[in-house]
Protein backbone atom coordinates (compact mmCIF):
# COMPACT_ATOMS: atom_id res chain seq x y z
CA UNK A 1 0.00 0.00 0.00
CA UNK A 2 2.85 2.48 1.08
CA UNK A 3 5.10 2.07 -2.49
CA UNK A 4 1.22 2.12 -4.11
CA UNK A 5 1.12 5.79 -2.33
CA UNK A 6 4.30 6.58 -3.52
CA UNK A 7 3.70 5.84 -6.96
CA UNK A 8 0.90 8.01 -6.93
CA UNK A 9 2.34 10.86 -5.93
CA UNK A 10 5.28 10.10 -8.31
CA UNK A 11 2.56 10.28 -11.20
CA UNK A 12 0.81 13.67 -9.59
CA UNK A 13 4.13 15.32 -9.09
CA UNK A 14 5.27 14.77 -12.80
CA UNK A 15 2.48 16.46 -13.76
CA UNK A 16 2.67 19.36 -11.75
CA UNK A 17 6.46 19.70 -12.23
CA UNK A 18 6.34 19.50 -16.19
CA UNK A 19 4.94 22.50 -16.31
CA UNK A 20 7.72 23.99 -13.85
CA UNK A 21 10.38 22.44 -15.84
CA UNK A 22 11.08 18.86 -16.61
CA UNK A 23 9.08 15.30 -15.01
CA UNK A 24 11.90 14.16 -11.81
CA UNK A 25 13.34 10.82 -11.97
CA UNK A 26 11.86 8.59 -9.83
CA UNK A 27 9.98 7.42 -7.51
CA UNK A 28 12.21 7.23 -4.83
CA UNK A 29 9.88 7.39 -2.00
CA UNK A 30 12.33 8.61 1.00
CA UNK A 31 11.81 11.40 3.27
CA UNK A 32 14.74 14.27 3.73
CA UNK A 33 15.33 16.42 6.70
CA UNK A 34 17.09 19.61 7.31
CA UNK A 35 17.23 23.00 8.29
CA UNK A 36 15.79 25.85 6.00
CA UNK A 37 18.63 28.17 5.18
CA UNK A 38 16.47 30.39 2.89
CA UNK A 39 13.44 30.38 0.61
CA UNK A 40 12.08 31.04 -2.56
CA UNK A 41 8.03 31.41 -3.19
CA UNK A 42 7.52 31.27 -6.93
CA UNK A 43 3.70 30.71 -8.08
CA UNK A 44 2.66 27.61 -7.27
CA UNK A 45 6.25 26.32 -5.44
CA UNK A 46 8.62 26.89 -2.50
CA UNK A 47 12.02 26.43 -3.72
CA UNK A 48 14.15 25.60 -0.03
CA UNK A 49 17.91 25.58 0.41
CA UNK A 50 17.95 23.04 2.91
CA UNK A 51 21.42 22.27 5.88
CA UNK A 52 21.04 18.33 6.24
CA UNK A 53 23.40 16.13 7.62
CA UNK A 54 25.14 15.83 4.28
CA UNK A 55 25.75 19.19 3.15
CA UNK A 56 23.56 22.01 1.49
CA UNK A 57 20.73 20.76 -0.76
CA UNK A 58 17.76 22.78 -2.93
CA UNK A 59 14.79 21.20 -2.29
CA UNK A 60 11.45 21.91 -4.19
CA UNK A 61 7.53 21.48 -2.67
CA UNK A 62 4.42 22.57 -3.55
CA UNK A 63 3.84 25.90 -2.36
CA UNK A 64 4.11 25.61 1.54
CA UNK A 65 4.64 27.72 4.73
CA UNK A 66 8.04 27.54 6.02
CA UNK A 67 10.16 29.78 7.91
CA UNK A 68 14.03 30.43 8.08
CA UNK A 69 15.97 28.33 10.84
CA UNK A 70 12.89 25.72 11.04
CA UNK A 71 14.06 22.11 10.77
CA UNK A 72 11.50 20.54 8.12
CA UNK A 73 11.14 17.38 6.11
CA UNK A 74 10.54 16.49 2.62
CA UNK A 75 8.77 13.23 2.07
CA UNK A 76 8.62 11.15 -0.77
CA UNK A 77 11.51 12.61 -2.40
CA UNK A 78 12.63 12.37 -5.82
CA UNK A 79 15.74 13.32 -7.19
CA UNK A 80 16.67 15.44 -10.35
CA UNK A 81 19.67 16.26 -11.70
CA UNK A 82 20.44 19.78 -13.73
CA UNK A 83 16.94 20.80 -13.61
CA UNK A 84 16.25 23.82 -15.49
CA UNK A 85 13.06 26.50 -13.49
CA UNK A 86 11.35 28.35 -15.49
CA UNK A 87 10.48 30.69 -12.86
CA UNK A 88 13.30 30.77 -11.33
CA UNK A 89 15.74 30.86 -14.99
CA UNK A 90 17.65 28.92 -12.70
CA UNK A 91 19.49 25.41 -13.50
CA UNK A 92 20.11 23.32 -10.42
CA UNK A 93 22.81 20.57 -10.33
CA UNK A 94 20.64 18.67 -8.45
CA UNK A 95 17.03 18.87 -6.91
CA UNK A 96 15.04 17.27 -4.39
CA UNK A 97 11.15 17.16 -5.41
CA UNK A 98 8.79 16.39 -2.68
CA UNK A 99 6.15 16.95 0.09
CA UNK A 100 6.46 18.92 2.92
CA UNK A 101 6.26 16.49 5.91
CA UNK A 102 5.48 17.59 9.87
CA UNK A 103 7.85 19.77 11.08
CA UNK A 104 10.64 17.66 13.34
CA UNK A 105 9.27 14.52 11.68
CA UNK A 106 12.40 11.94 11.59
CA UNK A 107 13.44 10.79 8.38
CA UNK A 108 12.58 7.06 8.59
CA UNK A 109 13.27 4.19 5.99
CA UNK A 110 11.18 4.41 2.76
CA UNK A 111 8.87 1.63 1.17
CA UNK A 112 11.53 0.48 -1.11
CA UNK A 113 13.71 -0.32 1.78
CA UNK A 114 16.09 2.43 0.68
CA UNK A 115 18.02 4.71 3.54
CA UNK A 116 15.97 7.80 3.65
CA UNK A 117 18.65 10.01 3.15
CA UNK A 118 21.86 7.96 1.50
CA UNK A 119 19.49 6.69 -1.21
CA UNK A 120 18.22 9.93 -2.40
CA UNK A 121 21.41 12.43 -2.70
CA UNK A 122 25.00 12.47 -1.42
CA UNK A 123 26.43 15.66 -1.97
CA UNK A 124 29.74 14.25 -1.46
CA UNK A 125 29.52 10.62 -0.71
CA UNK A 126 32.64 10.31 0.85
CA UNK A 127 32.25 13.71 3.19
CA UNK A 128 30.97 12.51 7.08
CA UNK A 129 32.01 9.19 7.23
CA UNK A 130 32.77 8.26 10.67
CA UNK A 131 35.68 7.95 12.38
CA UNK A 132 35.27 5.14 14.22
CA UNK A 133 38.99 4.24 15.13
CA UNK A 134 41.89 5.62 13.34
CA UNK A 135 43.92 2.81 14.65
CA UNK A 136 45.55 1.05 11.27
CA UNK A 137 44.05 -2.57 10.91
CA UNK A 138 46.28 -5.66 10.45
CA UNK A 139 45.90 -6.99 6.52
CA UNK A 140 44.44 -10.31 5.85
CA UNK A 141 46.46 -13.51 6.30
CA UNK A 142 45.71 -14.49 2.70
CA UNK A 143 47.60 -15.26 -0.65
CA UNK A 144 45.95 -11.86 -2.54
CA UNK A 145 45.34 -10.36 0.45
CA UNK A 146 45.79 -6.30 -0.13
CA UNK A 147 45.34 -2.69 1.48
CA UNK A 148 42.59 -0.31 1.20
CA UNK A 149 45.33 2.08 -0.49
CA UNK A 150 46.76 -0.59 -2.36
CA UNK A 151 43.28 -1.66 -3.88
CA UNK A 152 43.14 1.98 -5.27
CA UNK A 153 46.09 2.63 -6.64
CA UNK A 154 46.40 -0.36 -8.20
CA UNK A 155 42.95 -0.37 -9.75
CA UNK A 156 43.21 -0.64 -13.08
CA UNK A 157 44.83 -3.55 -13.27
CA UNK A 158 43.00 -5.32 -10.61
CA UNK A 159 39.41 -5.02 -12.71
CA UNK A 160 37.24 -8.04 -13.23
CA UNK A 161 40.06 -9.76 -10.37
CA UNK A 162 38.95 -10.89 -6.82
CA UNK A 163 40.76 -9.21 -3.53
CA UNK A 164 40.97 -9.43 0.11
CA UNK A 165 40.83 -6.82 2.14
CA UNK A 166 40.70 -6.94 5.81
CA UNK A 167 39.71 -3.53 7.56
CA UNK A 168 36.95 -1.20 9.43
CA UNK A 169 33.60 -0.43 8.90
CA UNK A 170 33.05 3.16 9.18
CA UNK A 171 29.93 3.53 7.47
CA UNK A 172 27.00 1.04 6.42
CA UNK A 173 24.03 1.58 4.50
CA UNK A 174 21.05 -1.20 4.54
CA UNK A 175 19.24 -2.31 1.24
CA UNK A 176 19.90 0.32 -0.79
CA UNK A 177 19.22 -1.06 -4.41
CA UNK A 178 19.24 -4.45 -3.57
CA UNK A 179 22.40 -4.94 -1.60
CA UNK A 180 24.39 -3.66 1.32
CA UNK A 181 27.07 -0.29 1.05
CA UNK A 182 29.93 -0.86 3.16
CA UNK A 183 32.94 2.04 3.42
CA UNK A 184 35.94 0.41 4.55
CA UNK A 185 39.12 1.50 5.99
CA UNK A 186 42.26 -0.34 7.39
CA UNK A 187 44.59 3.02 8.08
CA UNK A 188 46.64 2.76 5.00
CA UNK A 189 46.10 5.66 2.45
CA UNK A 190 45.58 9.13 2.90
CA UNK A 191 42.07 11.13 2.57
CA UNK A 192 43.40 13.90 0.76
CA UNK A 193 43.24 11.75 -2.67
CA UNK A 194 41.00 9.29 -1.55
CA UNK A 195 43.19 6.33 -0.95
CA UNK A 196 42.05 5.77 2.40
CA UNK A 197 38.28 4.85 1.83
CA UNK A 198 36.53 2.17 -0.58
CA UNK A 199 33.19 1.32 -0.88
CA UNK A 200 32.17 -2.60 -0.83
CA UNK A 201 28.55 -3.73 -1.70
CA UNK A 202 27.62 -7.24 -0.22
CA UNK A 203 24.26 -9.20 0.49
CA UNK A 204 26.05 -8.83 4.06
CA UNK A 205 25.58 -7.37 6.93
CA UNK A 206 27.76 -5.77 9.32
CA UNK A 207 27.55 -2.61 12.22
CA UNK A 208 29.92 0.46 11.90
CA UNK A 209 33.05 -0.27 13.99
CA UNK A 210 32.95 -3.82 12.96
CA UNK A 211 36.33 -5.51 11.26
CA UNK A 212 35.92 -7.93 8.67
CA UNK A 213 38.09 -9.43 5.87
CA UNK A 214 35.98 -9.24 2.96
CA UNK A 215 36.56 -10.80 -0.45
CA UNK A 216 35.03 -9.30 -3.79
CA UNK A 217 35.86 -8.52 -7.21
CA UNK A 218 37.22 -5.39 -7.95
CA UNK A 219 35.26 -2.93 -10.13
CA UNK A 220 35.76 0.89 -11.83
CA UNK A 221 34.02 4.07 -12.45
CA UNK A 222 30.69 2.60 -11.56
CA UNK A 223 28.16 5.93 -11.44
CA UNK A 224 24.39 4.53 -9.50
CA UNK A 225 22.77 8.27 -10.00
CA UNK A 226 22.10 10.62 -7.46
CA UNK A 227 26.13 12.30 -7.01
CA UNK A 228 26.96 8.26 -6.02
CA UNK A 229 29.47 7.96 -8.16
CA UNK A 230 32.73 6.00 -7.53
CA UNK A 231 35.84 5.40 -9.04
CA UNK A 232 37.25 2.08 -7.46
CA UNK A 233 34.80 -0.24 -5.49
CA UNK A 234 34.67 -3.84 -4.75
CA UNK A 235 31.20 -5.91 -5.22
CA UNK A 236 29.72 -8.70 -4.48
CA UNK A 237 31.39 -9.16 -1.62
CA UNK A 238 31.25 -11.80 1.19
CA UNK A 239 32.26 -11.20 4.83
CA UNK A 240 34.00 -12.71 7.34
CA UNK A 241 34.39 -11.22 11.25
Amino acid sequence: MKALLAICLFVTASFTWAAEGGVPQGPAGVTVQGKVLKFRNIDNFTYILLNTDRGEIWAAVIKAPVKKGEIVTVENVIVMENFKSKALNQTFKQILFGKLGSAGASPNVSPAGSSSLGAAFSVNPRKNLETINAAPVDKAESENAMTVEQVVNKAAELKGKQVVVRGRVVKFNAEIMGKNWIHLQDGSGSADNGTNDILVTTASKANAGDIVTVTGVVNLDQDFGAGYAYKVLIEQATLQK
